[in-house]
């Protein structure tokens, strides 16, 4: 039987850091950024169906522009990422469900086209604005998708610490993605009947930010050995200063203000966390796998938790390798 203490091996880390660059944070971060407001652009589409209000076209629009600006930087840094082109061509080649890298490869390439379709088409007369009618709500779908993902793939790591935390990972990243989509309105966009639903979906996406953040904090640190990044070191610091980025953003977008240097303070402040938040996932997964102690505590607490594992003995052991 293991003992209690967390005994390794002369110190050293059983499980590699990700090779991954900037590149990868940057992805999360503008894919996220994209597939949240197509989402938010394709309800919008539904709203002006309805109400038939120019504004919310427009603001439509500007949605499904920040999906096609955001989703082919996203492609570009992961492109870059992986050092050829080719290597995500290669990754189209499997359709595997189980698999969320597999997904996420389909996902982003379905939603920077259907996006794209949609920025060029949408609001025109004719064939040409049904068929930005109808890419509008297909990248609308993408978008959910392409917001949440990533989400997925991180916390289907061996990563300890994420594995502590990996049902909560999804919905942080949804709020982080709806957060950044919205404060980006918030930069550019200063008209009053989109300021009034950008407030509303940004305040939603930083709740949900704020909620999830301490959530994953929080099941992380329930074994303190798989938590450590959280309350130590520069990763440490990184997440606490992006979730005080998002917490400020929120207080600003609630405050009784129409000023529109309030309503850009919001969106610049949100917009940071977000971009905090995604290298502070990076960097904390990276601190957890350099700790060896806390792959080994997880798996004996793993033990502990499922069932009294089987005791054999030297002399059982030995007699089930002789030949019969």
């Amino acid at each position: 039987m293991p003992t209690e203490s967390a005994t390794t091996y002369y110190g050293l880390p059983m499980l590699k850091e990700s090779v991954w660059t900037a590149d990868i944070p940057l992805y999360y971060y503008c894919g996220g950024a994209a597939g949240a407001a197509m989402t938010l652009g394709a309800a919008l589409q539904l709203a002006h169906r309805r109400g038939n209000r120019k504004e919310m076209r427009r603001l439509s629009a500007s949605c499904h522009w920040i999906g096609i600006i955001g989703s082919t930087a996203g492609a570009a840094f992961l492109i870059h990422d992986l050092g050829r082109p080719a290597r995500f061509l290669y990754m189209l080649r499997v359709f595997r469900p189980t698999s969320p890298m597999s997904m996420g490869a389909w996902i982003l390439a379905g939603a920077a086209p259907s996006a794209i379709a949609t920025g060029l088409f949408i609001n025109r007369r004719g064939v040409a604005g049904t068929i930005g009618e109808f890419s509008g709500y297909v990248a609308g779908l993408f978008g959910a998708a392409l917001a949440g993902y990533t989400g997925v793939l991180v916390s289907n790591t061996v990563l300890p610490i994420w594995r502590e935390a990996g049902r909560w990972l999804p919905a942080l990243f949804i709020g982080s993605a709806a957060t950044t989509a919205a404060s980006l309105l918030d930069l550019f966009y200063e008209v009053e009947a989109a300021r009034r639903v950008t407030r509303v979906f940004g305040t939603a996406g930083r709740v949900a930010e704020i909620v999830a953040a301490r959530k994953v904090e929080r099941l992380a640190s329930a074994t303190p050995e798989v938590g450590k990044p959280f309350h130590s070191g520069a990763p440490s610091t990184l997440w606490k200063a992006a979730g005080v980025l998002t917490v400020a953003s929120l207080i600003l977008a609630l405050a009784p203000s129409k000023s529109g240097r309030s309503q850009r303070a919001a969106g610049l402040l949100g917009a940071a966390g977000s971009l905090g938040l995604r290298f502070a996932i990076h960097y904390l997964g990276n601190a957890s796998a350099r700790d060896p102690r806390a792959a080994i505590r997880q798996q004996r607490s793993g033990m502990r938790e499922d069932s009294e594992p089987a005791v054999v003995s030297e002399g059982a052991l030995a007699e089930s390798l002789l030949p019969r």
